[in-house]
């Protein structure tokens, strides 16, 4: 019992030390990882100002693990049995950029990165449709799904077990008995519901995987989400947008006190899709689903087959060991190459300094760079994260939307009418560096005049805020805005 006192009492006196030597090596650690300046800064006043929780915080969020090693590894080693035929598809591609190059000038540059950075095969010859909310996505999709005759691929952050969820997995169960090759991976985080389901049950049919699964061990692993939603049907119909698998996605007149949800998701026929494949075949391989081989009728031989459209499509897809920011990096290059207009529509707007300066400098330069965000947020700290960072976009001529109508969730860029972003990226820090996230990359006049055209239609459910207005929010607010903006880099 002496002894218990005499350590009791050392702790008391003593306990300092440890601590100190564990803030030391946690500080230490996030100066020598060369993070942004800020993060690094924002980190560093987490972990002063909250004891022990600050730590626990930079457990679960801060630190990029040995998941995020393995992830870059297999990336590599996915690029490595690629690198044949990408090779091989050099001069195609060369062509297809020039032919984009003489329909849309400089901004064609956002495919000549994309190439050069190996990480999307730019092509021409493609069908493009665009669909608006789920009312138009799904009874599309459930078409297409019934209509496969090879292998459907479903990869989709939040699979809800509603009437929709339902009738989608009904569908992909009827394909898979019927000898379709089906694969269904969803994000463990996202579609909890979904995953314990087919986890109990289980489905002889249906290969599934859940991504980057989190338990007690791997709490840390839960920052890194796959936010992807993204559809290959016979490797030769592909979805790609903000829209997931759920009745929130579909407004309907009988629920009147369904909050309205408005989103976007663009339907791609033609070559680009075997570029989708790809990526769908690089996150099953990463989740450890059953190995199958691309080469076994997954790729459809372009060359010899029909052109479907005229449009120039490519995708950009980023994870967190991405060596860059790619989705960030592409939206540079398309906002440096503007000659008119840019609209953006996001959800959540929490920009890199690099972005924010792009639009200020665009309006300042006498661009019409107009911006489109939710009155109304999902998301308290993010919505108040995101209104600090409006004053100097008006400051410099950036017209600023709030939609009013529900939640806007799309994530769109649209460039001069000539150059689209269709995908899951919004315009925040976690889309940006820890996300799994995908953007269709389109330049075809019909799918951007209509997005043009739909920005346009939004617009009459949006309040504009001006300068003057924005200084009369009260005090307060502005202040929690300043706050909640403290964690911005975290978010």
């Amino acid at each position: 019992m002496e002894y218990v006192q005499i350590a009791f009492k050392f702790a008391q006196q003593w306990y300092w030390v440890p601590l100190f030597f564990l803030y030391f090596g946690v500080i230490s650690t996030i100066l020598i990882e060369n993070r942004n300046p800020t993060k690094t800064i924002s980190w560093v006043l987490v972990i002063a100002f909250l004891p022990v929780i600050g730590l626990l915080i930079y457990y679960l969020f801060g630190q990029k693990f040995q998941k995020v090693k393995r992830i870059k590894r297999v990336n590599e080693a996915q690029a490595d049995r690629l690198k044949k035929e990408w090779q091989n598809l050099e001069p195609f591609m060369d062509k297809d950029i020039a032919r984009i190059n003489s329909s849309i000038g400089d901004l064609a540059r956002v495919f000549s990165f994309l190439k050069n950075e190996r990480l999307s095969s730019p092509t021409v010859g493609n069908r493009v449709k665009l669909l608006i909310n789920g009312e138009q996505k799904f009874p599309d999709l459930l078409a297409t799904i019934a209509a496969a005759k090879h292998s459907i691929h479903l990869e989709y952050y939040i699979f809800e077990l509603d009437e929709i969820g339902l009738s989608i997995l009904n569908a992909l169960e009827i394909k898979a008995r019927n000898g379709i090759h089906v694969r269904l991976l969803v994000d463990s985080i996202g579609s909890p519901a979904l995953v314990k389901y087919l986890s109990k049950y289980g489905t002889s049919a249906i290969a599934f995987r859940s991504f980057m699964p989190v338990t007690f061990t791997s709490l840390a692993n839960s920052n890194y989400r796959n936010h992807r939603k993204v559809a290959v049907i016979d490797g030769a119909v592909g979805y790609v947008g903000g829209i997931n698998i759920s009745d929130r996605y579909i407004n309907r007149p009988d629920r009147a006190r369904q909050l309205y949800w408005r989103d976007t998701a663009v339907k791609i026929e033609g070559p680009a899709v075997n570029m989708l494949q790809i990526g769908f075949w690089n996150s099953w391989n990463l989740a450890d689903g059953h190995p199958f081989l691309l080469s076994d009728g997954y790729l459809r031989n372009i060359p010899k087959e029909a052109k479907k459209g005229i449009a120039a499509t490519a995708f950009v897809s980023s994870d967190p060991a991405s060596i860059a920011p790619y989705n960030m990096e592409a939206m540079l290059i398309a906002i440096g190459e503007a000659d008119k207009k840019i609209q953006l529509v996001t959800p959540y707007y929490i920009p890199s300094d690099e972005l924010a300066t792009a639009l200020q400098v665009a309006a300042a330069a006498g661009l019409e760079v107009e911006l489109m965000l939710p009155e109304t947020s999902d998301s308290y700290i993010v919505q108040h994260a995101s209104l600090s960072f409006i004053k100097p976009l008006l400051q410099r001529g950036v017209k600023v939307y709030f939609y009013q109508k529900g939640f806007i969730h799309a994530k769109t860029i649209n460039i001069d009418g000539k150059l689209s972003f269709i995908g899951t990226v919004n315009l925040d820090t976690r889309s940006f560096y820890i996300n799994y996230e995908i953007a269709a990359v389109v330049s075809d006049p019909v799918l951007c005049h209509e997005l043009e055209d739909r920005f346009e239609l939004d617009k009459a459910d949006c309040q504009r805020m001006t300068l003057s207005e924005w200084k009369k929010r009260k005090a307060w607010k502005r202040g929690l805005d300043s706050v909640c903006r403290l964690l911005a880099p975290l978010l």
